[in-house]
């Protein structure tokens, strides 16, 4: 399965990326720079293998971002004005589907 963080690796160059990154903002420890050179060093099928792992891992890994959203959405957050509104509208009949929007080109 090919995701976008597995896409980003592969084709932007997401190792070259994040060790520019770390260069940059001088947080490249030993530890990082031997595991960059470790993943360079794969063949081709372990790397496919190790992409795919990290992919995923990084799919269970909330960020800040996420939980935000998490809470913003919960009764009383942030979102909730928002989703009241949303909620008359649809029963009021005053959305189309999403297909239908999308599809109307």
């Amino acid at each position: 399965m090919i995701t976008g963080t597995h896409y980003f690796y592969r084709h932007v160059g997401g190792l070259s990326f994040l060790r520019q990154l770390c260069y940059d903002k001088n947080i490249m420890t030993a530890v990082v720079e031997k595991l960059v050179d470790e993943v360079r060093s794969l063949p081709r099928a372990q790397l496919d293998e190790f992409l795919a792992w990290l992919a995923e891992y990084e799919l269970r890994q909330p960020d800040d971002w996420d939980r935000e959203m998490e809470r913003d959405c919960l009764p009383d957050g942030r979102l909730q004005d928002v989703i009241d509104r949303a909620r008359k509208d649809i029963a009021a009949g005053r959305t189309k589907p999403l297909d239908e929007i999308l599809n109307d080109t």
